[in-house]
């Protein structure tokens, strides 16, 4: 029977949940020879992506919020400019599907070519920010609760990090963050780059060093570089699948793929200006035409030799995003990837992964 704790939380007895959940974890294939990676030094972080978006529309205060109390380690907040070069929190500067933009700004609909991609919608480029924040946030997926369409409005950077300051006093404890460059090549070709307003925020609020509770995440190996010579924060190369370019290489004519960048040669390359990579977990764990899961990849020590963090993305609750052999239960596939090793992952449900983490760790 499936344990979905991240629409129950943590109040449901513990015990009963570990009994159930470790048991039923014995029905995974055992990890194969070679398979196990050594034990991260520290627990797995708990990244929340996009703040709790599984209950919450994503990237508002509200989804962070409730993340936060639900024990996520960070929150990750993708970052756009507006017309007037404010940094909000959108996965995409297309916020069609994510915001009523529709029914407010109706004549704004456009077609633009981002990253090689003719892409229709409205665009966070061609509003200002006081326009922006008469907006109000959508669930993006239909399969999902819209009982909260309509009653948030999209945040800016400023507010996520006093968000994560104000919870962090409140609870204790260090709320970390996460943000992303999103199609940085894009933005500096229109006049609206993003990295110098990004290291300005961090460093007017006291995020600059490698022991700052903060990642900054790219899919541009060349972003990150450029960033590397900017600020002295950790820095995470994201991987999307293994026949795909990142979109500066493809720009500078290099037909490197994310694959090409994934052997020890090259990790040890992105060592050189990162301090860990963010695979899609497929590039870990793959998954069969039909589903189900194959022998994990070396990718996880490959990664630890080259002395990088593995953060892979994204985990879900929902059956639609699990293989069969998790039996509709997503305890079972984080406990998989802490078993293999990973440093922290990007969960949708962060209440979730943080049950999981505990029943890995033995303190239930």
């Amino acid at each position: 029977m499936r344990r979905n704790l991240a629409s129950k939380g943590l109040a449901r007895p513990f015990r009963l949940v570990c009994a159930v959940l470790v048991t039923a974890c014995l029905c995974l294939p055992p990890l194969g020879p070679g398979e196990k990676a050594m034990a991260a030094a520290a627990p797995p972080l708990v990244i929340a992506h996009r703040g709790a978006c599984g209950s919450r529309p994503e990237h508002t205060l509200a989804a962070y919020e409730l993340a936060i109390d639900q024990g996520a380690d960070f929150i990750e907040p993708d970052l756009v400019p507006t017309r007037d070069g404010a940094l909000i929190a959108r996965h995409e500067n297309n916020i069609a599907d994510t915001t009523d933009v529709a029914d407010k700004f109706a004549e704004r609909k456009t077609v633009k070519r981002i990253d090689g991609r003719a892409v229709e919608g409205y665009f966070t480029e061609d509003f200002s920010l006081a326009e922006i924040k008469t907006l109000r946030a959508r669930q993006r997926l239909p399969f999902r609760d819209h009982g909260y369409d309509g009653l948030f409005e999209i945040p800016t950077f400023e507010e996520v990090i006093a968000l994560a300051r104000r919870k962090g006093n409140e609870l204790g404890r260090v709320v970390g963050l996460y943000p992303e460059t999103k199609h940085p090549s894009y933005f500096k070709a229109i006049g609206l780059p993003l990295e110098q307003r990004l290291v300005a925020l961090l460093r007017e609020n006291g995020y600059d060093g490698p022991d700052a509770p903060v990642f900054i995440q790219s899919f541009e190996p060349g972003n990150l570089r450029e960033l590397r010579r900017m600020t002295r924060v950790r820095l995470i190369l994201l991987y999307e699948a293994p026949d795909r370019r990142p979109y500066d290489l493809v720009l500078a004519g290099d037909d490197r793929t994310y694959g090409g960048l994934l052997t020890p040669a090259a990790l040890a390359e992105v060592a050189t200006f990162a301090q860990g990579i963010g695979p899609w977990k497929g590039l870990i764990l793959p998954q069969n035409p039909d589903g189900t899961l194959g022998p994990a990849t070396r990718l996880v020590a490959d990664a630890h030799a080259a002395g990088l963090l593995v953060h892979p993305y994204a985990f879900r609750d929902e059956p639609r995003f699990l293989a069969p052999q998790y039996g509709d239960d997503p305890i079972k596939e984080y406990l998989r990837f802490y078993e293999l090793g990973v440093d922290g992952l990007f969960s949708d449900f962060p209440a979730t992964a943080v049950a999981a983490r505990a029943v890995f760790l033995g303190k239930p």
